[in-house]
């Protein structure tokens, strides 16, 4: 039986997923992104502000294999006779490290704090996407891929897509916090990083994303729209999400503000970039490809679902489900009115039109 806890701001969401407990309190949902603090009973020396060049620094790299993983899993899974749709494997990927990043929070704020946030909020909000989920349920009712099928088949699609993907990455999530749970005991904690190490890791940190640049205009241009745009976008997707958060979380009780304008922002603008791909005069290749790294790199960073799926194990009982309605609800209006609106009044198609460099 889940028990309610009452408003404390001094609760860790691990402990509270751990120990199949809930809260209200919008500070402790709002801890989520934020590196490990005073909350965790940290020395000052070990804490790190949110908006630290050592924390914000760690986000560049990790969105950039966020990103690098999501894309690689979709083309692992994606083959003739899948059983499983590929966002499937992304989700439930991210979710799981995303409940043992949660679970150790404390001892990576004992190591060094902004590895935290790099793991969840950049890998893991990297690696998995709210707005490729909503824009792939709203394909599958309006049936974009042109299969032979009646109403019902495309009701049946896009509702298991919706379902298959929140029960999920919600048992992923809790399966991550056990397995952490169950083998951490076993491991002993490492010595703190000397201040050259750390450093020297934020400005590698820096140097990688700064790569970026020079890779998408030096390697052969077919790889724009396969990687490179994507690396280019991640971070600023990654940044606004979480700065976002650590402004808008705090401030409702209700949901968590920052991640619902994060998703629902992100949502948009995907089916944006989509209406545009899709136009009858096609854009140029290097447009479609910026177009398609938009879409992977900044709005699959700008939108989570492991930070979705840890605030809906934490929330209260109707609270928790009427986030995540609202959420969902939110997503699939601004479909309709953004792609929705284009594909019926036949200004856009349903399949893209532009096309990729080849060389």
């Amino acid at each position: 039986m889940s028990l309610d806890l009452p408003s404390q701001p001094h609760l860790d969401v691990g402990f509270i997923l751990a120990r199949h407990q809930t809260t209200d309190d919008a500070n402790t949902l709002a801890s989520i992104d934020r590196p490990p603090s005073e909350v965790e009973e940290l020395p000052p020396a070990k804490i790190y502000h949110p908006l630290s060049i050592h924390v914000l620094a760690l986000l560049m790299p990790a969105s950039m294999f966020g990103v690098l993983a999501r894309l690689g899993l979709q083309a692992l899974t994606t083959y003739d006779g899948q059983s499983i749709f590929p966002l499937a494997y992304v989700q439930a990927t991210g979710c799981f490290i995303m409940g043992v990043g949660l679970r150790m929070k404390v001892p990576f704020g004992n190591f060094y704090g902004p590895l935290y946030t790099a793991l969840t909020t950049g890998f893991c909000g990297s690696l998995t996407t709210f707005s490729g989920w909503q824009v792939n349920i709203f394909d599958s009712w309006v049936n974009s891929g042109q299969f032979f099928r009646g109403g019902l088949r495309d009701f049946m699609d896009g509702f298991t897509q919706t379902w298959v993907t929140l029960v999920l990455s919600l048992a992923s999530l809790k399966f991550g916090v056990y397995v952490c749970g169950a083998v951490q005991p076993y491991f002993s904690a490492p010595p703190s990083p000397s201040k050259n190490f750390r450093y020297t890791l934020t400005i590698l940190a820096i140097l990688t994303y700064a790569a970026t640049l020079p890779v998408y205009f030096f390697l052969p241009g077919n790889f724009r729209h396969q990687a490179t745009a994507a690396l280019l976008f991640s971070f600023p997707g990654t940044l606004t999400r979480y700065l976002l958060s650590i402004n808008l979380n705090p401030r409702l009780k209700t949901i968590p503000l920052g991640t619902f304008m994060a998703n629902s922002l992100g949502t948009a603008l995907l089916g944006f970039f989509h209406v545009l791909q899709g136009l009858p005069s096609p854009v140029s290749q290097n447009a479609c490809s910026l177009l398609q790294g938009l879409g992977d790199g900044y709005c699959g960073c700008l939108t989570t679902i492991s930070t979705f799926a840890a605030e809906i194990g934490a929330l209260k009982g109707w609270k928790a489900v009427s986030y995540t309605i609202i959420s969902w609800i939110a997503g699939q209006l601004l479909l309709l009115v953004i792609m929705g609106s284009s594909f019926w009044g036949g200004h856009v198609k349903e399949q893209m039109t532009c096309s990729f460099q080849t060389s």
